[in-house]
């Protein structure tokens, strides 16, 4: 009697198809990416084009990590955004800084990472890695920021997201007079009004810069309990369909790295069930590359399965969950290629016009809670 064949034995039988020159990446990934990390990415790319980029998901990406500064807002970031695949970010302060340099016309550079640091420093070259540039590239962006904070817009409390959106305008016309296109991130949200939030405003050259125009009398002060809010507000308008004018719809993190921002945008749930005392169940789908590991107990190498037990994560939803264990700069260029071949551009949601409306919809709900 022919043995019964077990249920385990269901997956895809392994048998790539050969790759030769004419084999395109997408065809690479769905076909070769057999097993391993690669299977990770292969499952990341299906995960984020098959179901994440469904009209009635949102999408929120968090950065960490030096990626502006290594090209990757001109080469994966600001296409996606284009496409409509990217519809509100959490960031580190650094990598909008970063970013700034390209949309103001300066200079980065390849360089070697073995290289005498004390060299490097006589020849006043500052170095992320094995990417160099001249000091003055710092010097120049410093002077960006604040004179462009200077203005009188500038002169109140505001959300990070308000703050990155008016310098996105700064970096978009000075791109423009220098005749640079699609070479920023911020101004790139400016334009598709995608709302740009970092978790830690002191925690970068933008924030140290605010703080230094503060002593000469400036206004601007960067209020986090207003990013919680707004943050929160996004994923419930999400989840309550009113982004996609659906009677539900669904919230999607897509993690590059980890640390700060990753929490900052899982904690949406916990704020909106724990503390407001809303109705809720968690993110939809998770997406995460990281290098990170999870025993440690940091947040970073925190798996979807332990975020479900604080809420952040829908419990049924486990199976919309990946975690790639791959550097960014490698899995980021791949998903981006993969779903922009897989994938039809999606129109723009421009979240940041509608922040009010979420907002409102946030405070609506808090009334009704008993946890008031």
């Amino acid at each position: 009697m022919a043995k019964k064949k077990s249920k385990f034995l269901s997956g895809k039988r392994i048998d790539p198809t050969p790759i030769d020159k004419n084999t395109a990446l997408a065809d690479l990934v769905d076909e070769s990416f057999m097993a391993y990390n690669a299977a990770r990415i292969r499952e990341a790319c299906q995960l984020f084009t098959r179901k994440m980029l469904e009209p009635d998901v949102t999408i929120g990406v968090t950065l960490t990590g030096a990626l502006t500064p290594a090209g990757l807002g001109i080469s994966a970031l600001v296409p996606l955004i284009k496409a409509g695949f990217i519809d509100w970010i959490i960031s580190t302060g650094a990598n909008l800084y970063h970013d700034t340099h390209f949309g103001i016309g300066l200079a980065l550079h390849q360089g070697d990472a073995k290289l005498d640091d004390r060299v490097l420093r006589e020849e006043e070259v500052v170095r992320i890695f094995d990417i160099f540039f001249d000091y003055s590239v710092l010097l120049d962006t410093d002077d960006f920021f604040r004179r462009v904070i200077e203005a009188d817009e500038f002169q109140k409390t505001m959300s990070s997201a308000e703050f990155h959106y008016l310098c996105g305008k700064y970096v978009l016309e000075r791109s423009k007079k220098l005749g640079i296109q699609d070479k920023s991130l911020l101004a790139t949200c400016y334009e598709y009004g995608v709302p740009v939030y970092t978790s830690s405003p002191g925690d970068s050259s933008i924030g140290m810069n605010i703080a230094a125009k503060e002593l000469q009398g400036s206004k601007l002060v960067l209020n986090p309990n207003l990013d919680v809010n707004e943050t929160a507000s996004i994923v419930l308008a999400a989840k309550r369909g009113t982004i996609s004018h659906t009677e539900s719809g669904k919230s999607a993190v897509f993690i590059l790295g980890g640390g700060s921002p990753k929490n900052f945008a899982l904690q949406t749930e916990p704020q909106i069930q724990e503390v407001l005392g809303i109705d809720e169940k968690g993110h939809d789908y998770f997406l995460q590359v990281t290098d990170a590991r999870p025993d440690t107990g940091g947040l970073s190498g925190a798996t979807p399965s332990e975020a479900v037990s604080w809420g952040k994560i829908d419990p049924d939803q486990l199976p919309g969950t990946v975690v790639a264990y791959v550097d960014s700069t490698v899995a980021l260029p791949i998903i981006t290629a993969y779903a922009l071949a897989r994938h039809e551009p999606r129109q723009p949601k421009r979240l940041y016009d509608r922040r009010n409306e979420f907002m409102d919809l946030l405070k609506t709900e808090y009334d009704k809670s008993t946890r008031r």
